[in-house]
């Protein structure tokens, strides 16, 4: 089976546990504050251990998470799942952007425990990373995996460099997807798709 790139085990370098509390430590006094005084005295080895799981993606692997949980199954009906809430930080600020994923997928031989879905959008979002880029990286996932007849995803966020610095619009939403075999070729696969993520408001958009 291809491997792409979205699914490769990223490996990094071993990295020394203080050293990224000390940066954090320089950081305050850039910012003309005191890492001594004592609401800061342990922040520095907080913000590690946060900015450490914030990014915990990059240690994950597909495999690992799939773990054995493919099912041979005959089934041809599109299965969807809806409102997968996540988490990830804009790689451009370093600041968070949150909301859900829509993803759907049309079998054809086998179908995965639907609780790995929400562990590769987890695995992805816990990366530094854009919208655009999160979206496809599912949608590319789930089709080497499963192979089926189509991958459907729909990205719904909220931006903090947006609501918080620059245009500062605290209620504009992002809309991102990925359509990819069948979800793009076939207008009435789409609209299945469509219809069945927007049959209620969502708080994102």
């Amino acid at each position: 089976m291809k491997r792409n790139d979205s699914t490769v085990k990223v490996m990094q370098p071993k990295r020394d546990q203080e050293s990224m509390a000390e940066l954090m430590r320089k950081l305050l006094v850039k910012i003309g504050e005191d890492p001594s005084r004592e609401g800061l005295a342990r922040t520095p080895d907080r913000a590690e251990k946060a900015f450490r799981f914030l990014t915990s993606g990059y240690q994950t692997d597909v495999q690992a998470i799939v773990n054995g949980a493919l099912f041979a199954e005959k089934c041809d009906d599109m299965v969807v799942l809806r409102d997968i809430e996540f988490y990830s930080m804009c790689e451009h600020h370093l600041l968070p952007f949150f909301g859900i994923m829509h993803v759907a997928y049309l079998p054809k031989d086998k179908v995965i425990g639907l609780s790995k879905i929400p562990r590769i959008v987890d695995m992805f979002a816990r990366r530094l990373q854009v919208q655009e880029r999160l979206t496809h990286q599912v949608a590319a996932t789930l089709d080497e995996v499963l192979q089926p007849k189509g991958v459907g995803v729909i990205c719904e966020a909220r931006h903090f460099c947006m609501m918080m610095r620059g245009v500062e619009k605290q209620h504009s939403g992002t809309v991102t997807s990925a359509m990819l075999g069948a979800f793009r070729k076939r207008k009435e696969t789409r609209d299945e798709f469509l219809s069945l993520v927007s049959q209620k408001n969502h708080p994102f958009i």
